[in-house]
């Protein structure tokens, strides 16, 4: 049996009766989606008109609770996780910084072994791509040392005049641990007959960075749409394909709250004519989409604080168990005369104490009134497995940090291959971050002053503005940093010779992990030091002298 429709086709009741059961069940699931959304999005309101955030980051070093009865496993995009708890992040972690010695320990002792007093640049010019004799090369390489010194040694190359190249280093290095991130404007000024190089670095601390109209800094969760169709998150302008066109500064830090007006200045982030780059953004991202820093102590903001707590607390206690004081009962209650003590004194005494107060300390002597007695309590603080407890913890933060605890702690007990294991673990994680910092950094700077030096003229480059390899050629560098260090001096600089003599190091390399020092350098120093000597000994008179018979 068949139906005919006002159409004129044929249709089987069957067949209807299929397709209406699928548009009914399709409505039904549109229907329950639907409640379900409203049902996520009442929660959502809810939670946030408590004042509860628990996503990403928010789970541990930016938690808005004391305590929570479940884990919560819930994560959301780079952007809600990171950049919703940033602001938080970046204070605590500044926090864990200036008033816990561990936090400090942990960034200090990073950028001492990355970045030290500065990592100095060693020309490496590829003379064969360029057909260049080895001996030009190196009087090349000579004269830009000598050129980038003017620069790099001088205060003028900060925008505030006050730190020199590699103090900037430290300084960028730093802010990048404690912050997340590290912003740099290129700058240009005039030039003058004591510096002949214009180009000027700003530092821009991460916290002038935020969308305009922002009051403290924060993200509030919320883009703004631009009129050329890209977007600000948080103070950095992103085109609709994911890329970053331009950040948004501050005119003042969100900090200084006597400021009476805030202005946002639009940089972008390359030059149109030159693409050279005129804010460098030195950070190291964890996930894809992430446009913001996350701050090194990030994940163990709240191991670091509870240390910090249960040190402060057996701290307490230990000063506590070590006041001495003497309680004496009179029948009269009345104040006994002639006793003397540390506190007896009518200048020493306190006079916030209330009158039925009770004061204790270090050969303190209290008067007790008739019927009142003292009470012993005995006390098993500070604990006797302190140090173990936290030498355990630091082995968990070292480990999230990727920092031994020897290294952590300054504290090398261990056998000599157990020490040396962990020092190289560690140095691991250091050099890896060395690598990232020169590539974020100093070789941007590097590049952004040769280009200025061979403008100039001051340096001879032909083809440099005119092919990108022959660019790189040019610009290629080493950069010498802060050495490992030697645990056995005279068994590790044997081994180091033991590699030299197979061909598996050369002395530039070996010189630069001994003491971040350069073979070159040493050799015309060795060179001069000998002649001396020779000189000293007379060595050079007797060989003159032989010379001269000979002849």
């Amino acid at each position: 049996m068949s139906i005919i429709n006002s159409l004129g086709w044929k249709l089987r009741p069957k067949s209807m009766l299929e397709r209406e059961r699928m548009k009914n069940e399709a409505a039904r699931l549109s229907i329950e989606r639907e409640a379900l959304e409203g049902k996520r999005e009442m929660l959502s309101g809810f939670m946030r008109d408590m004042g509860v955030t628990n996503t990403g980051y928010s789970h541990g070093g930016a938690s808005r609770r004391k305590t929570w009865s479940k884990y919560d496993s819930e994560s959301g995009s780079a952007k809600r996780d990171i950049e919703e708890n940033r602001k938080l992040l970046r204070e605590r972690s500044r926090d864990l910084y200036q008033n816990t010695a561990l936090g400090r320990a942990a960034i200090d002792s990073t950028r001492t072994n990355v970045v030290g007093s500065g990592l100095l640049p060693n020309p490496k010019i590829d003379h064969e791509f360029l057909g260049m004799t080895k001996e030009a090369a190196r009087e090349l390489e000579g004269k830009i040392r000598r050129e980038f010194k003017i620069w790099a040694e001088s205060t003028l190359c900060d925008n505030n005049d006050q730190n020199n190249f590699y103090e900037l280093q430290q300084i960028v290095f730093a802010d990048w641990l404690r912050n997340g991130e590290e912003f740099v404007l290129i700058k240009y000024e005039e030039e003058t007959e004591y510096m002949p190089y214009q180009l000027r670095l700003k530092l821009v601390e991460a916290d002038r960075i935020s969308t305009d109209g922002s009051l403290d800094g924060d993200y509030d969760g919320f883009d703004r749409r631009e009129k050329n169709g890209n977007t600000v998150v948080n103070g950095v302008e992103i085109t609709p394909e994911g890329k970053v066109a331009a950040y948004w500064i501050s005119s003042n830090h969100p900090g200084d709250h006597m400021t009476l007006s805030n202005k946002w200045t639009r940089v972008e982030k390359r030059g149109k004519r030159t693409g050279n780059l005129n804010v460098l953004h030195v950070f190291n991202g964890e996930r894809a989409d992430q446009y913001r820093g996350v701050p090194f102590l990030a994940p163990v903001i709240q191991s670091l604080k509870q240390l910090s707590r249960y040190t402060d607390a057996e701290i307490m206690a230990a000063v506590v168990n070590s006041f001495f004081t003497i309680f004496i009962t009179t029948e009269t209650g009345n104040d006994m005369e002639g006793f003397g003590g540390a506190d007896d004194s009518e200048e020493e005494q306190d006079e916030s104490l209330e009158e039925d107060e009770i004061k204790i300390g270090s050969g303190t002597i209290n008067e007790l009134r008739a019927g009142e007695k003292v009470q012993a309590v005995e006390s098993t603080h500070p604990s006797h497995n302190f140090d173990s407890f936290v030498s355990a913890f630091c082995t968990h933060i070292g480990a999230a940090l990727e920092i031994s605890p020897e290294v952590l702690l300054k504290k090398f007990s261990n056998n000599f291959s157990a020490s040396k294991g962990a020092l190289n673990e560690t140095w691991k994680a250091f050099s890896m971050r060395r690598n990232w910092f020169i590539r974020d950094f100093c070789q941007e700077v590097y590049e952004l002053w040769f280009n200025e030096a061979v403008s100039k003229g001051r340096i001879v480059a032909p083809g440099y503005f005119h092919n990108p390899l022959i660019k790189a050629a040019y610009t290629n560098v080493k950069w010498n940093g802060p050495a490992q260090g030697y645990l056995n001096p005279l068994q590790e600089v044997e081994a180091a010779a033991k590699r030299m003599e197979y061909g598996l190091s050369t002395h530039e390399d070996e010189c630069a992990s001994v003491n971040g020092s350069n073979f070159e350098d040493n050799v015309r120093t060795l060179s001069s030091e000998n002649k001396m000597l020779r000189e000293a000994n007379g060595e050079d008179l007797e060989e003159e002298k032989k010379n001269g018979k000979e002849d």
